[in-house]
């Protein structure tokens, strides 16, 4: 099953993705204030291709007339964070769980009020599509998959009967959601931050695009990404230094092991660092520099670390299956934004402000704000949002 469904995400990422950032809002000759619309439409940029591979469509409702996301789009994006936000947050109740009912940190009523939205967004789709699907069945006609959801229904055992049932499909649809929210957007503002900070860093990127892409004719397209290893480059080295979260979820040793050199008991509670291993000073040099340069040597063109030298997909057999995925909504994220405008720091500020967020997640404390000015032919800006 998961074979298929990995092939149809490569399927849709090529031939049906149709970005969500609204940059055609802004073709002006003045410079852009870019402030919380940055981080908000790279969010949405991540939903909404994951929307469209899911379900077929980018809108559960009509959508803005200027082609942006609307009311129902904007609530999906917002409990999905709120979500993801609890998956990593320290709870009393996980270690106490006698504490539970009283949600004295308020984590369950918030998590409660996200799946409530989602569910209300996501339900009558899936419902829907089961009830079409059994329909086709019954009158033993054949239906081609369309999307990811149509895979997830259509997929069967070994006695031809519907491998998921309705629930279990609910359960995959909201985690395959839940899995793109974060790193792109958070490695391209993490990034681009960066990059503003080291100026010849931006250059070296833009020339990379221009020289590969051409400049003011051609949008930046999935075919371009394998010869562009100076701007996957950049979004690795974000990952590494700017990860989503400092721990990875909790895991549960199932049998006595030692690891480097440490005994772990049988039922330990484990917990790996992402923001330690990513910044370790015995495996990386100067590990507090962002510094692109350290990952072209690497044989592979894609965001993953096999080597585990930081944590971005994992790997072996638990390993995330969308690295190809998130590698190319990463980079086409990042390479669009470099490609279509030009970047500077905003008069009077001398540096972008690299803080981190306190607590378990290490976004970027404030959302990039940085001046913008469009530079390709407008017609190109256009043809996003068509």
């Amino acid at each position: 099953m998961f074979s298929t469904a990995l092939h149809l995400l490569g399927f849709f990422i090529r031939e049906r993705k149709k970005l969500i950032i609204l940059f055609a809002l802004f073709i002006t000759t003045l410079p852009l204030k870019v402030e919380e619309w940055f981080r908000i439409a790279a969010q949405h940029y991540s939903v909404g291709i994951m929307r469209k591979m899911m379900f077929g469509k980018r809108y559960f409702g009509k959508g803005r007339d200027d082609g942006g996301p609307g009311k129902e789009e904007e609530e999906h994006v917002e409990a999905l964070l709120a979500m993801l936000s609890h998956i990593y947050a320290f709870s009393m109740s996980d270690y106490l769980p006698w504490l539970r009912w009283l949600d004295l940190d308020g984590h369950q009523r918030i998590v409660c009020k996200a799946m409530k939205v989602i569910n209300k967004l996501h339900d009558p789709i899936i419902s829907e599509r089961i009830r079409d699907w059994r329909e086709v069945e019954m009158k033993s006609r054949s239906r081609e998959s369309e999307d990811l959801l149509d895979v997830l229904i259509s997929v069967k055992d070994s006695n031809g009967k519907p491998l998921l049932s309705e629930d279990e499909i609910r359960a995959q649809v909201m985690e395959l959601f839940l899995t793109v929210v974060d790193n792109p957007y958070s490695a391209a503002e993490w990034a681009l931050s960066e990059m503003l900070n080291q100026p010849e860093m931006l250059e070296k990127a833009i020339t990379e695009i221009d020289s590969v892409v051409g400049n003011n004719t051609t949008l930046l397209q999935e075919s371009h990404i394998s010869q562009l290893p100076y701007i996957i480059a950049c979004a690795k080295e974000a990952l590494r230094l700017h990860p989503v979260t400092a721990f990875n979820v909790p895991h549960v040793s199932t049998s006595d092991c030692t690891v480097a050199g440490y005994f772990i008991p049988k039922g330990s509670n484990v917990l790996l660092s992402r923001f330690g291993l990513g910044r370790n000073p015995t495996l990386w040099d100067q590990p507090m520099r962002f510094n692109p340069d350290r990952h072209l040597d690497e044989k592979h063109c894609d965001l993953g670390e096999t080597d585990l030298r930081f944590i971005s997909f994992t790997t072996g057999m638990r390993g995330c299956i969308g690295v190809e995925l998130g590698t190319n909504m990463t980079v086409m994220l990042l390479g669009r934004l470099l490609q279509g405008f030009t970047w500077k720091i905003p008069h009077g500020m001398e540096k972008i402000d690299l803080s981190t967020e306190e607590g378990n997640s290490m976004f970027k404390a404030k959302p990039l704000c940085a001046h913008a000015v469009p530079h390709l032919n407008p017609s190109l800006y256009l043809s996003l949002g068509q």
